[in-house]
C-alpha cells in the first residue's frame, strides 16, 4: 500500500535542483502539499531560479515537480492563517517569481509531471516552453472559491487565446492537456509514456545553441510578443494592480467561505 510522504520539517528542502550538460532542473518537492506555493516553497524556488540564472554552466532551466501534481497553486491553509494574523515566513510573492522566469536571461521549460491548478498554471504560462503528459489536467479554480485569478492573469493572458481564456477563467472548469495546447497554454501534450523522449528532444535542441545567442533570442521573443510579456516595466505595473485586486478578494467573505468549503469537501453556499 502506498504511504503518504512524511510531513515537511523546517529542514525539508521543498525544492531541489541539479545541473546536467548545461540544463538546470528545478523540482518542486512538496508532494504531501501538492507542491502548493507556500511561503517556504516560494523562497526556495526563488533562490533556485536566482542560482540557476547566475550559473555560467547553465544555459536553460527545466521546472518540474515531484508526485502526481505539478503545482496546486496557492497554499490556502497558509493564506487563511495569515489573514488571522499568524506569522508566515517572509518570502518572495508570485509576481517576483513570475518575473524571474519571464524576464530571466535563460529559457525556462515547464515539464509537467501531472495536474496544474490556479497559480501553478501561472508557472506554466511564465515559462518559455511547456510540455505536459496527456493525462495532465488544468483548472483556474479561483472563481469557485470566491477569489479572482488576478496575479496569474499577467503571464496567462500573454499565452492563451482570448476566447479560451474567458471560458476557463469564468467557469473554473477542468480542461485537459490537448485543450491546453489548443488554447495556447502548452507547447505540446505528449503521451505519458513518451514524456522523457519529448523533453530530451527539446533539451538537445537547447544544448546545440550558443548560450549568448540563446539568451538574446529569448529577449527578442519577449519583444515580439507585445503586451505584458514584452516590457518589464509594464509587467511590474500590471503585477502591482493585480496584486491589489487579489488581496481585496482573498480578504473577503466569499474567499473565507470558499476556503472552508474546499477543506470540508462541500459546495460553497453560492453553488446551485
Amino acid at each position: 500500500m502506498t504511504q503518504d510522504p512524511p510531513p515537511p520539517t523546517p529542514d525539508t528542502p521543498l525544492v531541489r535542483w541539479s545541473v546536467d550538460r548545461g540544463i538546470a532542473t528545478i523540482t518542486l518537492d512538496s508532494p504531501r502539499n501538492r507542491n502548493a506555493l507556500s511561503a517556504r516553497l516560494r523562497a526556495r524556488l526563488s533562490q533556485a531560479l536566482t542560482d540557476a540564472m547566475a550559473d555560467d554552466d547553465v544555459r536553460a532551466v527545466v521546472l518540474t515537480g515531484s508526485g502526481p501534481v505539478f503545482c496546486a497553486g496557492a497554499d490556502l491553509k497558509e493564506i487563511g492563517a495569515a489573514l488571522q494574523g499568524r506569522p508566515i515566513e517572509p518570502a518572495p510573492e508570485l509576481p517576483e517569481i513570475f518575473e524571474q522566469i519571464m524576464g530571466g536571461p535563460k529559457p525556462v521549460i515547464a515539464v509537467l509531471n501531472g495536474v496544474a491548478r490556479a497559480g501553478g498554471i501561472g508557472l506554466v504560462a511564465a515559462a518559455d516552453i511547456a510540455l505536459a503528459p496527456q493525462s495532465a489536467t488544468f483548472a483556474f479554480t479561483e472563481v469557485r472559491i470566491g477569489v479572482v485569478p488576478a496575479i496569474i492573469s499577467v503571464p496567462v493572458s500573454a499565452r492563451m487565446h482570448p476566447r479560451h481564456l474567458s471560458r476557463y477563467f469564468l467557469t473554473g472548469e477542468e480542461f485537459d492537456a490537448s485543450a491546453a495546447v489548443e488554447a495556447g497554454l502548452l507547447t505540446q501534450a505528449v503521451p505519458d509514456q513518451d514524456m522523457e523522449q519529448a523533453v530530451e528532444a527539446v533539451l538537445e535542441g537547447l544544448r546545440a545553441c550558443a548560450p549568448r545567442a540563446l539568451s538574446r533570442t529569448k529577449q527578442l521573443l519577449g519583444e515580439l510578443h507585445g503586451g505584458a510579456q514584452a516590457a518589464p516595466d509594464r509587467r511590474v505595473e500590471a503585477f502591482d494592480r493585480m496584486g491589489e485586486l487579489s488581496k481585496e478578494f482573498f480578504a473577503g467573505e466569499d474567499a473565507a467561505e470558499g476556503r472552508m468549503a474546499f477543506f470540508e469537501k462541500r459546495p460553497p453556499r453560492w453553488a446551485r
